[in-house]
């Protein structure tokens, strides 16, 4: 007799069990349905259908396209796929900021139609309005500081954030602040490795980096780069596991050919 093995389905609350186990967090950008059936049965903690989907899967320069429809579209596939890890849907730029009503009900639209477990939204101080109203909804968030994608021309530049005292301390008083307003956890990008340790010890919630050093709680990559689908994009914080792009032209170049040659389909691959 098979004995079925309970799925442990990762919560909000597995993630804090994790930090306080000092058990280190593994997350992955996933857009569709089959993508995200494969990264969920490898084992991954936390799927995030991030805004960098405009990037990877629309061509786009920037995560500012994006909208919160296609947003929501992708959510729901990566949901279905999804039987352990907690699936965190971005909110795209101009679904929260300055509009805390606006954000509840962008946040409540990912919820009631993706049937996700969390929302990710970037910014400290200035969203922090727009985070209090959406957790009155008991809707859990993720936070994003350091190099925020939806703030690229506030910048103009994608270079490593708070090097500078200023704004590292800025940072770690938003960590605070989001901690304090009841987010579950902040992603924390390209910032300089000692700053990242900082905000983990500085905070109880799980710190997730991108480029944030190992002194914080988990990690977070883009799944187009780290297979290696993406080629253009190759930032110091980037391990490629895979080259895909070069197996897909690969395998896609001898269809081609077997096509071109009749060798395929052959005797045993037609009716």
């Amino acid at each position: 007799m098979s004995v079925h093995k309970e799925i442990r389905k990762v919560t909000t609350h597995v993630l804090s069990e994790m930090k306080l186990k000092g058990e280190k967090i593994s997350m992955l950008t996933s857009y569709d349905y089959s993508m995200a059936k494969l990264v969920d049965e490898a084992g991954i903690d936390v799927i995030l259908v991030g805004d960098s989907a405009s990037n990877v899967m629309m061509g786009n320069e920037t995560t500012l396209p994006i909208t919160l429809d296609q947003m929501i579209y992708m959510g729901t596939s990566v949901v279905k796929a999804a039987k352990r890890a907690l699936v965190v849907v971005d909110m795209p730029f101009g679904t929260y900021q300055g509009n805390s009503k606006e954000a509840l009900n962008s946040a409540i639209r990912i919820m009631k139609e993706t049937a996700a477990d969390a929302v990710k939204l970037e910014g400290g101080k200035e969203v922090l309005e727009s985070v209090e109203r959406i957790l009155s909804a008991g809707i859990p968030i993720m936070g994003h500081l350091g190099l925020m994608p939806q703030s690229i021309h506030k910048y103009g530049t994608y270079t490593v954030r708070a090097k500078q005292e200023e704004e590292a301390a800025k940072l770690i008083e938003d960590a605070k602040l989001l901690e304090e307003a009841g987010c579950f956890g902040i992603v924390l990008e390209k910032i300089p490795a000692s700053l990242g340790e900082q905000v983990a010890e500085a905070v109880k919630i799980p710190i997730i980096g991108i480029g944030a050093g190992s002194g914080v709680d988990g990690q977070v990559l883009v799944i187009h780069d780290m297979l290696g689908i993406t080629q253009e994009f190759s930032p110091r914080f980037l391990r490629r596991y895979h080259n895909l792009a070069a197996e897909i032209k690969g395998a896609v170049g001898t269809y081609i050919d077997d096509v071109k040659s009749l060798s395929f389909p052959n005797e045993r691959e037609q009716y």
